[in-house]
């Protein structure tokens, strides 16, 4: 027997044969001239409709994946060097320490402030303390021992949480010294050189900010933090590189970073009318002219939340904190002179979270519109509806392979 006799024998009684008849079954259809046994009624067209619309919406917002990780590689030529120059005469800098009831930290956090490779008569350093729990008593004897040892810090306490961190962060900066405003959070330890490796960045008067990349010292801690850390990277490695060297507009984290205090002034200082307020300030300022750079071999370690709760609320505080920024600032960065290719990044950055309602509803139109699609034709599903549905399952995908931020 030829081998072209055994291939047909294979074909005559494999699954092939079967898939092949079923692409071809005429049980939905009348007659030998094949009129359809299925007509499009209003109902169809009704559940239709939103169906498509968001498989659209979010196949557009899948597709913006792909433009970053291409906007990553096709610039990166632009990745950040060292400094162009250095200060000759050091500037004076401040170092900002937001805190909330973070009493099993805030010691780790302030001695490694003072442990900042600076000269100490051009540094000062703020902790910036708005809580209502022990962490005060613990908080103020930390600044007060470490003060008597001359470091060059100072403990401020609100009675009031006006503003939350931006009502700290603004009442801080009213009476710091520094022409330079380095801020962290309480779960970061302060590399001993960041402002070693941050300062002279700003010896070109256009920068205004400089963002520097997180890493965890729990990544290993549970399988919870391995996931939080994985998606961070994601967001530090793959986003901010891609809008940095593309040169489109992307935001500071709240921490791990270094603020020119005139960008900040520039930008109408720290508004505490979005869940966000760092990158709220963030498009203000640079809509006001001001360049960011984002420094990704300049490492802070940071620990990630441990339980799920706190991630989830963490999460949760991203995600609407990004929607009220994007209804605040979308308006005026569409009517500004800013470059077309910058607004539609900044659209895609801040509207990122409309993904996951648009995604309930696709859930509930799912089954309903497939049984339709079906009975309408196997080939329009394969080439319209699987490519639209593969575009929205990346941009779920993608989502989940970073934060915020």
């Amino acid at each position: 027997m030829g081998v072209s006799s055994v291939l047909l024998l294979f074909l005559a009684s494999s699954p092939v044969k079967k898939f092949v008849a079923e692409l071809f079954d005429k049980t939905f259809v009348i007659g030998k001239g094949g009129k359809p046994f299925y007509h499009l009624n209003t109902f169809d067209t009704v559940l239709l409709i939103p169906y498509f619309a968001v498989l659209i919406i979010l196949a557009a917002y899948g597709l913006h994946r792909y433009w970053l990780v291409f906007t990553y590689y096709r610039y990166r030529k632009n990745r950040l060097g060292p400094p162009a120059q250095q200060f000759a005469n050091l500037p004076r800098v401040t170092i900002q320490l937001p805190i909330y009831n973070e009493r099993y930290v805030v010691d780790r956090l302030v001695e490694s402030a003072c442990r900042v490779d600076y000269p100490r008569e051009l540094l000062d350093i703020q902790l910036l303390d708005d809580s209502t729990d022990e962490t005060v008593e613990v908080a103020r004897a930390c600044v007060e021992r470490l003060a008597a040892e001359g470091h060059p810090i100072v403990y401020v306490h609100r009675d009031n949480r006006e503003g939350f961190k931006a009502g700290a962060l603004a009442a801080g900066l009213r009476t710091a010294k520094g022409e330079f405003i380095a801020i962290f959070d309480a779960d970061f330890v302060i590399p001993a050189d960041f402002l070693q490796r941050t300062v002279h960045y700003f010896t070109d008067p256009g920068i205004g900010m400089l963002q520097t990349r997180w890493t965890f010292l729990n990544r290993d801690y549970s399988f919870l933090t391995r996931v939080q850390a994985t998606l961070l990277d994601g967001h530090f490695v793959l986003e901010h590189g891609a809008r940095a060297r593309a040169g489109c507009f992307f935001n500071f984290n709240g921490t791990a970073g270094m603020w020119r205090r005139q960008a900040i002034e520039d930008g109408g200082g720290w508004q505490h009318d979005t869940l966000t307020e760092d990158t709220d300030l963030s498009y203000r300022s640079q809509m006001a002219g001001w360049k960011f750079l984002y420094l990704p071999d300049v490492e802070c370690p940071s620990e990630l939340p441990v339980e799920i709760n706190a991630f989830k609320t963490q999460q949760a505080r991203w995600a609407k904190g990004l929607i009220q920024t994007s209804m605040k600032i979308l308006p005026r960065l569409f009517r500004s002179k800013a470059p077309f290719h910058v607004k539609a990044e900044a659209w895609f950055h801040l509207t990122a979270n409309i993904a996951y309602p648009f995604m309930i509803v696709l859930s509930t139109l799912l089954m309903p519109a497939m049984i339709v699609r079906f009975y309408q034709g196997w080939f329009q599903m394969l080439y319209i509806d699987l490519p639209l549905f593969m575009r929205s399952e990346e941009r779920r995908v993608g989502k989940e392979c970073r934060s915020r931020w």
